[in-house]
């Protein structure tokens, strides 16, 4: 792909800080947009603390930068079941503003819009495109960053939706670091003995497909989507009992499916009486049971081989963690 000019909303996210510093390492010049200025790294790349909401704000920043193309990946992305559609506007309206920034702005001849995986339901095989079964709030919200792409037709340049599955690795969120934290602490169970085998991605292999789409040539990504998510589906039981190695906590105890069930219940009534943020419940439970494999073999025909293999991934992560535990 030869140098451009690549605008990331989103940049301070997970997949936002691993999209920008690969672009930077391959010779592109980003400019990096969000609603936060978390990250140091305004040496790599200009950064705009904008909200995409802003309608204005954005345009400004498109006009000014002119860049080549866009990976949109700014998003609300928690999963509070107590918000309404509205409060996921960033997903909505948010998107809408940047089909019509892309539209207003010449240089832009590509955008690569971000939706998730959760516009269908865990378990759930779509038949098409447009087949969604959200179950929850932001998956519904997901479903409409779809629509408006497709109604605005990706504000008039080529396009493509990506559904990125469950991202894991170094920057990840405080919702998965707790997870190494549990296991280094002994916490963690596994719950029955299956495998369950899960189309996880590892972070530096979702910026890489990010990269090889924005270099395709244009029938092989227009108007289409993509799942993106390692080629291989990893064991949720070989990935947690490898982190443990790494961690050098103890093996980790396999829980009875019928304790785990009774577990979750009271998981469900510390929930209603307050502590939300118990880490096991029913929703938990369903989530950790329910085994997703997808079909990844067109993302693989456009993005070809990924750079890190599961034991290189399991490495960095938890060299990640320990590092921040240190500087905490």
């Amino acid at each position: 792909m030869t140098p451009a000019r690549i605008l990331v909303t989103g940049s301070d996210g997970l997949i936002g800080r691993w999209v920008s510093h690969l672009l930077v390492e391959e010779g592109h010049e980003v400019i990096a947009l969000d609603r936060r200025d978390l990250t140091q790294s305004r040496e790599r790349y200009r950064k705009h603390v904008v909200d995409v909401r802003d309608a204005e704000a954005l345009v400004a920043v498109l006009e000014a930068e002119r860049p080549d193309a866009v990976v949109h990946l700014a998003a609300r992305t928690d999963l509070d079941p107590t918000a309404t559609l509205d409060d996921y506007d960033s997903n909505t309206v948010g998107v809408r503003n940047v089909c019509d920034a892309v539209r207003a702005t010449d240089s832009v001849t590509r955008v690569l819009y971000t939706s998730s995986q959760l516009v269908c339901q865990i378990g759930y095989q779509p038949t098409s495109d447009t087949d969604y079964s959200p179950k929850t709030v932001y998956g519904r919200s997901k479903v409409r960053t779809e629509e408006i792409v497709r109604e605005e037709k990706g504000g008039g340049v080529t396009w493509c939706l990506t559904r990125p599955t469950t991202v894991w690795g170094p920057y990840m969120k405080p919702h998965y670091r707790n997870l190494l934290r549990h296991i280094e602490k002994g916490r963690y169970f596994h719950t029955g003995e299956g495998p369950l085998y899960k189309s996880y991605s590892y972070a530096g292999n979702i910026a890489h497909q990010y990269l090889r789409l924005l270099s395709a040539p244009d029938g092989a990504i227009h108007r289409k989507t993509f799942y993106l998510a390692d080629y291989e589906p990893l064991s949720l039981r070989a990935y947690t009992n490898r982190l443990a190695e790494r961690l050098d906590a103890g093996p980790i105890p396999t829980v009875p499916l019928p304790a785990a069930r009774a577990l979750a219940k009271v998981g469900d009534v510390i929930n209603a009486v307050g502590w939300r943020s118990f880490p096991f419940n029913s929703f938990r439970l369903r989530n950790i049971l329910t085994e997703y494999v997808l079909d990844l073999s067109e993302t693989e025909a456009v993005c070809g081989p990924l750079p890190y293999g599961f034991e290189e991934g399991v490495r960095q992560t938890v060299a990640w963690y320990q590092a921040g535990k240190e500087e905490r």
